[in-house]
């Protein structure tokens, strides 16, 4: 099949889900889709956007909770004259959503790699309706994914990129987590350093008040929607006495025993990020996926432990785990089709049922813990299987191919590029970190080639190895 016809069917996907999403966001008040998720856009964001175009960030303003880079992406509509500020707003989104589906289907179709990264992002974000274009989150999701997706060629870009959205939401420093040891962490990270500093010292030289967003960070509480809201709305209902009340922005948790569950999600946040630095410490074994499985299990991780749990972040979930299955030698794809499950279950909790989840009825309560079981389950299984991938016994048997692994692996530091020979013990070239060639098959990486038995020339009794082609 050539690659037009490999895809027309993802392009046409593209073009009705966006569509009837585009529609659903134009009917946003129908009472059949739950309330209008736009209003954050046209009230909120646009009111962010009078007080930012006067050169100060909202610095009383107990909702603005995100970094300066946030500023430039509420500001961007502005430059779309003759629109309204939701419109304007909206054109920007699908404007992302459209280039990195296109960066995706890029990657899937290079020897050795696969379209469902991008069939994923195309099916499994309409499942959140109309919400992705009423939210800035699409945009740093964005930012991310082509940062991952930037690093085989060049660490640099991919480094410079991560900071540019952490920047905008903190969370994508973390995709920066699994690039291999030695030379492309460097780069990497040198160039993230490098471009948030001069990033934000831009934005704090344009605007006043460029940290203000710490100071309602600290205030947050239990949001209703996170694995510790779930407790407590469990708590609830066997005579708790807490109750729900509409601070920072979402509706959080007040009364006895909720500043205990803050303290224990923290905590579990910090395990989480001490996991995270055992295995990299730890991992011996480097493949071109293990940049891509590591930042969606960083950022499961965290999203799993956060006091809050807010629907759009499905949005960072399912970008990530599209990037991920554009290598056919992810360890994720089970935990790819957790994230769908639980971003479908998100929407029945968001809009649709969310009035029983903040009265804590069962049926709230049910929801809640369907969806945030099937979150932690996907945390725990993708660390689990990144930790295994990076231990793995050469000798056993590959998970996908059944042969035994190549007696010589990816020492750390080195990524292995996919279809690359090694006889044992040495490699046929030296391999640079961080530049990664097109696979040439679906082999696992680092796997030798078979070699013919040896045969003896009829002029000479020494053995000689037939030359592997």
């Amino acid at each position: 099949m050539t690659r037009h016809h490999r895809l027309l069917p993802l392009a046409s996907a593209w073009l009705v889900t966006r569509a009837v999403m585009l529609w659903l966001l134009a009917h946003d008040s129908l009472p059949l889709l739950g309330g209008r998720v736009a209003r954050e856009v046209w009230r909120l964001y646009h009111h962010w956007y009078v007080v930012l175009s006067h050169g100060t960030f909202p610095a009383h303003d107990r909702l603005w909770q995100y970094p300066p880079g946030a500023g430039a992406v509420l500001l961007a509509p502005g430059l779309l004259p003759g629109l309204t500020y939701l419109q304007a707003f909206v054109v920007i989104t699908l404007a992302a959503d459209a280039s990195v589906t296109a960066a995706l289907a890029r990657t899937g179709l290079r020897p050795g790699h696969s379209l469902l990264g991008a069939g994923l992002w195309v099916g499994a974000l309409p499942l959140l309706l109309r919400l992705p274009f009423a939210r800035y989150d699409v945009q740093v999701t964005v930012l991310a994914m082509l940062a991952l997706l930037a690093l085989s060629r060049s660490p640099r870009v991919c480094g410079a990129l991560a900071a540019l959205a952490a920047l905008v939401k903190v969370w994508p420093l973390l995709v920066l987590v699994g690039v291999a040891k030695g030379r492309a962490t460097r780069s990497a990270w040198t160039w993230a350093a490098a471009a948030g500093a001069v990033v934000f010292a831009s934005l704090a030289a344009l605007f006043h008040n460029p940290l203000a967003f710490l100071w309602q960070q600290g205030g947050r509480g239990v949001q209703i929607e996170s694995l510790g809201g779930t407790v407590l709305n469990l708590a609830t209902r066997a005579g708790w006495s807490g109750r729900v009340d509409y601070r920072y922005g979402s509706m959080e948790f007040t009364g006895p025993y909720v500043t205990t569950v803050a303290h224990i999600a923290l905590a579990l946040t910090a395990l989480a990020f001490g996991l995270l630095v055992l295995w990299r410490l730890r991992a011996r074994r480097w493949t071109e996926a293990t940049p891509l499985d590591a930042a969606l299990s960083a950022v499961l991780l965290f999203t799993a432990t956060s006091r809050v749990i807010s629907p759009q972040y499905m949005v960072w979930l399912l970008g990530l785990a599209a990037v991920c299955l554009t290598s056919r030698h992810t360890t994720q794809r089970p935990v790819a089709w957790l994230i769908v499950a639980a971003t479908a279950v998100s929407t029945v909790v968001f809009p649709l049922y969310y009035s029983d989840v903040v009265a804590s009825t069962w049926t709230g309560c049910a929801l809640m813990l369907v969806r945030n079981g099937l979150l932690a389950t996907a945390a725990v299984l993708s660390f689990v299987r990144l930790w295994r991938s990076a231990h793995a016994d050469p000798a056993e048997p590959s998970a996908r191919t059944g042969r035994p692994r190549a007696g010589h692996t990816a020492p750390a530091g080195h990524t292995a590029p996919a279809g690359h020979t090694a006889a044992a013990g040495r490699t046929d070239r030296p391999w640079r970190a961080g530049h990664a060639e097109s696979p040439s098959s679906d082999s696992a990486p680092w796997i030798s080639c078979p070699t013919s038995p040896p045969t003896r020339s009829p002029s000479s009794s020494s053995a000689t190895t037939t030359p592997r082609m």
